[in-house]
């Protein structure tokens, strides 16, 4: 008879990779509350506060803004079921790993997607998409990322939807790793249809894809020709249950997962959201001094950086797992690897919400420096901490 399996207790990580994020411990102890009923007048109650909070993150008045009960990916899709049907011409912008997910969901929907392509590592070029709108006049939907989680790139969202708008196309963004960490203004950038994550910079478990609708969108979606081909991600169907007045069961919620965005929502109100994009941006500034004192370089060009996801060349002759796997057992640290075409060239330093923080930067610059010491990479060594510390004040 095989040895019996004991409870599982994971070690404790600072994880400063692309996600998840260290959770605060208060949402933690949020998710350790009793479980109550999906449909009980106090858990109703909770959901209209979490539609309120949303709404504040997003910086919107849009009605139609909840949490799919599912993670990031579900929200993508989301947007993807309800606004793109069959033969619909979508025009997707896709500068690394995420815009090729958004081109898939556009396939898999029967639309058909005109690529916008630019550079890993770079933001998305608005005149690239003028002159592809200008070719396809009949384009129903524009899509790209606003916070490339692959590559550590920004793009401009107000730019790029004024352009979608004035062409006639709804505008669908991703905000995984953006939502909290970078502005971001909803209706007043004009956003027809959002979705994020719960694990990046509002700093929860996986598991819950906040998600957004203007009115533009919800019109759309009444239009529809034909069924949204899932069943469960329908918002005609998902309403009955987020919707006001009487909720109507469509699933059992992810209830104790939703007491821990709950709480992580009103940690980001408390703190402020002016507040909580500047810190980002502070512990981001000592971060690049102390990566640039080592003397390694970033991929994305100043300016179009995000300061919550940092993508790092590795040295050459530096083996990229090597050096990740020496992080995670000599002090605990989890950083990222590259996707794709970026696989084995950089590293991804996440600085999202609860683990953006000081501490956390002097202790990723503190342990990268002496691991690449121990290789013999070519760095500088010594200075990293210090400068870190100038930029901090």
């Amino acid at each position: 008879m095989p040895a019996p399996i004991k409870s599982f207790h994971p070690p404790k990580r600072t994880l400063m990779g692309p996600g998840p994020s260290d959770v605060n411990p208060r949402i933690l102890e949020a998710m350790s509350r009793p479980t109550i009923g999906h449909l009980d007048p106090v858990f109703v109650s909770m959901m209209d506060e979490m539609k309120a909070l949303l709404q504040y993150a997003f910086q919107t008045k849009n009605p139609l803004t909840l949490p799919v009960s599912a993670p990031g990916s579900a929200g993508m899709e989301m947007c993807f079921v309800n606004l793109v049907e069959p033969g619909d011409k979508v025009i997707v912008c896709q500068n690394g790993a995420f815009g090729g997910r958004m081109k898939e969901n556009v396939e898999r929907c029967g639309g058909v997607a005109v690529m916008v392509e630019d550079a890993w590592g770079s933001a998305v070029d608005a005149g690239k998409l003028e002159d592809v709108l200008k070719k396809n006049r009949d384009a129903k939907v524009v899509a790209f990322v606003h916070a490339e989680t692959s590559t550590g790139a920004l793009s401009d969202v107000k730019t790029l939807a004024g352009i979608a708008h004035r062409y006639g196309c709804l505008v669908i963004v991703d905000a995984v790793t953006s939502l909290g960490g970078s502005p971001l203004k909803v209706d007043e950038w004009e956003i027809d249809a959002i979705y994020s994550g719960s694990q990046k910079c509002l700093s929860c478990t996986p598991g819950l894809s906040p998600v957004s609708f203007n009115e533009r969108a919800v019109e759309r979606i009444k239009a529809r020709k034909t069924k949204v081909q899932s069943w469960f991600l329908d918002l005609t169907l998902v309403m009955g249950y987020w919707g006001s007045g009487k909720r109507a069961y469509h699933h059992t919620a992810p209830i104790n997962a939703l007491y821990g965005l709950h709480e992580a929502l009103v940690i980001l109100q408390e703190e402020g959201l002016e507040n909580a994009w500047a810190r980002h941006a502070r512990n981001h500034q000592a971060l690049k001094a102390g990566v640039e004192a080592m003397g390694l370089k970033f991929v994305v060009k100043e300016g179009e950086r995000l300061p919550q996801l940092n993508s790092i060349y590795i040295p050459d002759g530096v083996d990229d797992a090597a050096v990740r796997a020496a992080l995670l057992k000599d002090y605990n640290l989890e950083i990222g690897a590259g996707l794709g075409a970026m696989a084995g060239k950089i590293w991804r330093i996440g600085l999202m919400g609860y683990a953006s923080n000081p501490t956390n930067v002097l202790f990723c610059l503190s342990a990268l420096e002496e691991t690449l010491a121990h290789v013999n990479a070519p760095i500088k060594r010594g200075a990293a901490v210090a400068a870190a510390h100038r930029a901090l004040g």
